[in-house]
């Protein structure tokens, strides 16, 4: 049965509102089931959210609390200034993925398949792929965050291919897709676990790619 906070994902915030429940712990609790495993759910980018609270309503609907346990999205707490005040959110790094702790089975897996906003899981075919608990950990716990850190003079161009240099996705290379210089921050597409996927990331984590 599922305990009080196993569902631990941090909010999408509103750019308004702080975050309440602080920084996440940098290790993860043991499952309280030992069949559970974790999976990554795929999602229509920007409902992660929307998915979570699905998935929590059919879990109830089908009588599942026994068979999943955590549902958590990839958020990084930074820190925003805006009309002269500091605001701390929940950002979301990793669109489109949604993690969850359960003992899958092939009625399981349907019941997930056809969840409003769903459009897979991380896999190939009909074969999910289950995550060690440090792949877990790498995803959803970063060292740093992104407040308060000096502005960086360096220029990007869109399409221009960079070297992330710190955190989860260090030494991955992408495209940059956006740039953000109010926040200091770029949109690089990165391949991850075989899909093309959007990271958010620091202009102070990146090293542009220089050809030799």
């Amino acid at each position: 049965m599922r305990e009080k906070g196993t569902t631990m994902a941090a909010e999408e915030q509103n750019p308004e509102e702080q975050n309440p429940q602080g920084e996440p712990s940098e290790q993860l609790a043991p499952p309280v089931n030992e069949n559970f495993k974790w999976y990554i759910i795929h999602a229509y980018s920007g409902f992660e959210r929307k998915v979570r609270e699905s998935l929590e309503s059919r879990i109830t609907a089908f009588g599942l609390q026994n068979r999943i346990g955590r549902i958590m999205i990839p958020t990084e707490p930074v820190t925003e200034l805006r009309n002269g005040k500091k605001y701390t959110i929940e950002r979301v790094f990793l669109p489109g993925y949604v993690l969850v702790e359960m003992d899958l089975d092939n009625d399981l897996w349907h019941v997930i398949k056809n969840t409003p906003r769903v459009t897979g899981f991380l896999g190939t075919g009909d074969n999910p792929v289950a995550l060690s608990e440090q792949e877990v950990s790498s995803i959803l716990f970063r060292t740093e965050t992104a407040g308060n850190k000096p502005s960086m003079k360096v220029k990007y161009e869109k399409g221009e291919q960079v070297r992330i240099n710190e955190g989860p996705f260090a030494n991955f290379t992408g495209a940059v897709d956006d740039i953000n210089e109010d926040k200091q921050t770029l949109k690089v597409m990165v391949s991850i676990f075989g899909r093309s996927t959007p990271v958010e990331i620091e202009f102070s984590k990146v090293d542009k790619v220089v050809d030799e």
